[in-house]
C-alpha cells in the first residue's frame, strides 16, 4: 500500500523522468488547489501533507529497501503542488506554470546548496526536505522574475507589498 501511494500509483515505475512525471501530477493538483480552496487552506494542507508523505516515504524505503528510491515521486508532486499554491498567480498562465515546472525539476535533479545535504536526512525527511527546498527555491526565482517583470512593465513595484 505504502509503496503504491509513494510512487502516486505505479507511475513512479515508467523507465524515463518518473521525478518528471510526478512533477506534473503537482502541477495538475496545484491548479486545482489554487482554483478551488483558499490560499489559507492550500498552505494548511501542504503543512499537514508533509509528515504524511514522509511517513509514506520511510515506509516504502522499508518495502523497496532503498535510500530515496527514483521510483518514489510523492515528494515530486508534493513539491510542485506547492509552487503552484504558494504563487498561485501562476495558474493563471501556462507560461509561468511550464516555467515553474522546469526550474522545480532543476533544482530538484542539480540539488544545490543545502539540498543535498537535506537529502540526506533520515528515510522519508530525506526525501521529502530536498523537494521542498527545491519549491523554496521555485517560488523565490519565479516571485524574483515576476516582480522584475511587472515592476518593468509596470514602473510601480507596490503591488507585491
Amino acid at each position: 500500500m505504502y509503496r503504491t501511494m509513494a510512487t502516486v500509483g505505479g507511475l513512479g515505475r515508467v523507465p524515463w523522468a518518473p521525478g518528471t512525471w510526478g512533477s506534473v501530477v503537482g502541477l495538475a493538483l496545484g491548479w486545482l488547489a489554487a482554483h478551488t480552496i483558499s490560499p489559507a487552506l492550500g498552505w494548511t494542507l501542504l503543512v499537514l501533507t508533509f509528515a504524511g508523505c514522509a511517513h509514506i516515504g520511510t515506509r516504502a524505503e522499508r518495502q523497496l529497501a532503498q535510500h530515496d528510491p527514483p521510483a518514489v515521486i510523492l515528494d515530486e508532486v508534493w513539491g510542485m503542488a506547492a509552487v503552484v499554491i504558494a504563487l498561485p498567480w501562476t495558474a493563471a498562465s501556462w507560461g509561468w506554470l511550464l516555467g515553474a515546472l522546469a526550474l522545480f525539476r532543476v533544482f530538484d535533479i542539480v540539488k544545490p546548496p543545502p539540498l543535498k545535504r537535506l537529502a540526506r536526512l533520515p528515510a522519508g525527511w530525506g526525501i521529502m526536505a530536498d523537494d521542498a527546498g527545491a519549491s523554496a527555491y521555485t517560488i523565490l526565482i519565479v516571485w524574483v522574475i515576476r516582480s522584475v517583470a511587472v515592476t518593468s512593465s509596470t514602473g510601480d513595484a507596490s503591488i507585491f507589498l
